[in-house]
């Protein structure tokens, strides 16, 4: 995936409202970005660090630029923006870059499906039999070089586990797939002391025949590309 135009840089002041950072840019004028993350960024918000965003034309906007990368002070970038992960997703599947994921003719975006009104983020249909039922989630909560999911506790992410769980009852292929945005995560785990009820759920998941999958983004200033196969483990011990 490509940004419409490399992207530009900054140092982050600090991010507030859930929705707004404010950054130093290399003039040294400061700036509003709108922050495209709803989630509590734990472990991704470095202030004197720098940040990268892209820069909307539309005149309609009341903050034209958009956060999109942090860095760490590892120097690891991070993609923040959460709305990039299904399209990571998408893109290296229509690309062959997720192996487990191939052989299917259709990929359609936002169904409804199961039993508590949700929306699946991908449905694979047409040459593999069954169709195969996606949840896409994107993770950057750094601990050591562990990504852990949830960085909040997620009663929308233990509900999706459950419809995954309905699905593969209902005889179809159900995954739940981690796109990790962050370069310093080289392995995966529920984040059991954050929402132990997810993880007992995922594990449930798992044993009923839910796959899950986690790949990692090689990134820049000039856009992301999903094409890393990072394991996946159950617990961190």
């Amino acid at each position: 995936m490509e940004y419409a135009a490399p992207l530009s840089s900054a140092v982050l002041i600090t991010r507030y409202k859930r929705f707004l950072a404010d950054v130093t840019l290399d003039d040294g004028s400061q700036t509003t970005l709108h922050c495209p993350n709803t989630g509590s960024m734990k472990n991704c918000l470095y202030p004197g660090k720098r940040v990268w965003f892209s820069t909307s034309d539309n005149p309609k906007r009341k903050y034209a630029h958009t956060w999109e990368l942090a860095e760490d002070d590892r120097g690891n970038l991070i993609g923040i923006n959460t709305a990039r992960a299904n399209q990571l997703a998408e893109e290296a599947i229509g690309l062959g870059q997720i192996t487990e994921l191939q052989g299917y003719e259709l990929i359609r975006r936002e169904v409804k499906y199961g039993n508590e009104n949700s929306r699946i983020d991908l449905l694979l249909s047409g040459g593999q039999t069954p169709d195969c039922y996606i949840e896409v989630k994107s993770c950057t909560l750094l601990d050591n070089d562990w990504g852990l999911f949830p960085d909040a506790v997620s009663t929308r992410g233990q509900k999706h586990l459950r419809e995954l769980m309905e699905m593969k009852r209902q005889g179809y292929r159900a995954v739940l797939l981690f796109v990790v945005q962050h370069q310093g995560i080289h392995r995966v785990a529920p984040a059991e002391a954050i929402d132990s009820k997810y993880a007992a759920l995922l594990r449930e998941a798992m044993a009923a025949g839910v796959e899950v999958l986690a790949y990692g983004c090689m990134m820049n200033n000039k856009g992301l590309q999903l094409n890393i196969p990072i394991p996946f483990h159950s617990g961190t011990e």
